[in-house]
């Protein structure tokens, strides 16, 4: 019998005042009651509407209704059978905009917490002592090359490699996880999940190389000559965008993704890691997606006392998690909505002292129906701070864009790719981020898989 319970049971989390005092992650997980509890609000719809908000497709009635039972090894298969990040995803998908949009409990009341559900199953198979080793086929003779360990490369890795390929996983940095580890801060994400999550596909058997820079340590022409007989390029989107305003280049001006590389993969929060990082007081983050919330929520940590969010449009046009802006406000960042940085200023020896905004008011909406934001003549104002952070997106690095012959790119320098993964060049597939810039890590996960099984129909076609 289904609960008819109408709002969620409440994820546990720590307390604001105590957690801006650390990095360990804010939300707690549903202890086993509650996950039962929530389970068993899934009405089992004969045509379940959330799966069709997954972009990974998780048979998610199946998934609850193991849960309900007390199958929790079950859950986990029927999880994993679509989706090779499962603890990742529970915490960081958008599942409000995706497969809980989609619930039908949530019409008249709220919809099952599907995400917080995942992550339950998820971590309890990770803290399982006795886990058997995922059941794989045998290599099938074809290798294939993953340029990235992010989550699209990932993905596409677990899912080729569970159609029997052998795949190296081609990773630039020293540590794999791609934007899981340099990107999503530890309170957020675990460093510790995403090491468990890929520790879990090199039992299945895919290779991660570390420190291999493709288009410098070795070309995607290389990989070919190699024996590869096809590529997917995940690289993502790690080159960060800029303003392009006055005052820009003083001190004290950084992209989130430097602040956020130094803290969550190189430690500089840790007394016992030796990465410098300035000591801030109060800082400005320009932009209002879950990389800014993530920015300024690391800033708080690291000791500001004040942390201002600067948008140019208003709350309901806000593009982060609804959760990432209650746990922000809850921190006590401070919201400076309607406002454009349109000038930064610096003191006498180059270092940020404020950042100017001319307040704004929402006029007729784009072509996507976002209300555009209007620039109020003379209502310029300068807001009093001594570090700026610009999270406003990211592109790819050109760094493959410059020794790939044979691609074609999009304006904003993303390889272009058909709904298929297929790039211009004949075996070499491409997704997430490095096609889109950036966007969440559930949509580079679906290009993932999308590649994965077109590689595996390229390669069937080719040996016919």
């Amino acid at each position: 019998m289904a609960n008819m319970r109408m709002d969620k049971n409440p994820m546990p989390e720590q307390d604001p005042k105590v957690r801006v005092t650390n990095f360990d992650e804010v939300a707690l997980g549903y202890p086993l009651e509650a996950a039962m509890d929530e389970a068993a609000r899934c009405l089992n719809c004969k045509n379940p509407q959330c799966r069709t908000g997954c972009p990974v497709s998780v048979r998610i009635p199946e998934f609850i209704e193991k849960l309900v039972a007390g199958d929790l090894d079950g859950a986990y298969d029927i999880i994993t059978s679509t989706n090779s990040l499962p603890a990742v995803c529970g915490r960081v998908c958008p599942q409000e905009k995706q497969c809980e949009s989609k619930c039908v409990r949530g019409i008249k009341g709220q919809s099952v917490a599907i995400g917080r559900l995942e992550r339950f199953v998820a971590d309890y198979h990770m803290n399982k002592p006795d886990k058997a080793a995922p059941a794989v086929p045998p290599s099938n003779g074809h290798k294939i090359a993953v340029i990235g360990s992010g989550p699209a490369g990932l993905t596409c890795a677990g899912d080729l490699r569970k159609m029997g390929y052998d795949v190296d996983v081609f990773e630039a940095f020293h540590k794999s996880g791609g934007v899981l580890v340099y990107g999503i801060p530890q309170f957020r994400l675990p460093k510790e999940i995403v090491a468990a999550e890929i520790d879990n596909l090199k039992a299945m058997g895919v290779k991660i190389i570390n420190n291999a820079i493709i288009g410098k340590s070795i070309t995607v022409d290389e990989l070919f000559e190699d024996g590869y007989e096809a590529v997917f390029i995940g690289s993502g989107a790690g080159l960060p965008q800029f303003l392009h305003i006055p005052g820009e280049n003083y001190l004290g001006v950084y992209s989130a993704n430097e602040i956020l590389t130094r803290t969550n993969l190189m430690k500089a929060y840790r007394d016992d890691y030796d990465t410098p990082i300035k000591k801030f007081n109060r800082v400005a983050v320009v932009g209002a997606g879950n990389v800014a919330m993530d920015a300024s929520r690391v800033a708080k940590r690291l000791g500001a006392e004040h942390v201002y969010i600067c948008y140019r449009r208003g709350r309901d046009e806000l593009p982060a998690r609804l959760e990432e802006v209650e746990h922000a406000e809850a921190e006590g960042i401070e919201f400076n909505l309607l406002n454009n940085p349109c000038a930064i200023h610096a003191d006498e020896t180059g270092h940020v002292c404020g950042i100017e905004m001319i307040r704004q008011e929402l006029g007729e909406p784009d072509e996507k129906g976002r209300r555009s934001p209007v620039a109020i003549p003379g209502s310029n104002w300068v807001l009093d701070v001594d570090t700026v952070i610009i999270a406003i997106g990211t592109s790819p690095n050109p760094l493959i864009r410059n020794t790939t012959e044979g691609l074609t790119f999009t304006r904003k320098g993303g390889i272009e790719a058909d709904e298929n993964g297929a790039t211009a060049r004949e075996g070499v597939f491409a997704g997430g981020d490095a096609v889109t810039g950036s966007a969440t890590v559930i949509m580079a996960m679906g290009a993932g898989k999308t590649g994965a099984k077109s590689i595996d129909e390229y390669i069937k076609s080719k040996s016919k």
